[in-house]
């Protein structure tokens, strides 16, 4: 099993849904966060004083999936979240030890 997580632009995550969906993907865990690569950050001007925006919003997905299924979520993440501009985001895969459901005590893969 692995622990797919992704970081999006927020106005992708609607595309990016859809295409999971499709794929059978039925879980996601999606937060809001807010954090800084390549893309660095971004002057703004408010009541006429110029300040940095250092920590871009962004979307965090997590996926608990099979081994087998690692590559199609990968690749729908990328075909649906990519413009081809900076800060388009990351992927990390990390292998996942245990999954328990708590409502009914399945583990690992029954569980997901």
């Amino acid at each position: 099993m692995k622990l797919v997580t992704a970081i999006i632009k927020p106005f992708k995550l609607d595309d990016v849904r859809e295409a999971l969906s499709e794929i059978g993907v039925n879980g996601i865990t999606i937060t809001e966060v807010k954090g800084f690569g390549r893309q660095k950050g971004h002057t703004e001007m408010y009541r006429g004083a110029e300040y940095v925006v250092d920590f871009l919003p962004k979307i965090k997905l997590e996926i608990a999936c099979a081994d087998d299924v690692v590559d199609g979520i990968i690749g729908a993440i990328i075909d649906t979240a990519g413009t081809g501009k900076i800060g388009d985001g990351k992927i990390f895969v990390a292998p996942l030890e245990q999954v328990i459901r708590i409502r009914t005590g399945e583990t690992d893969e029954h569980a997901l």
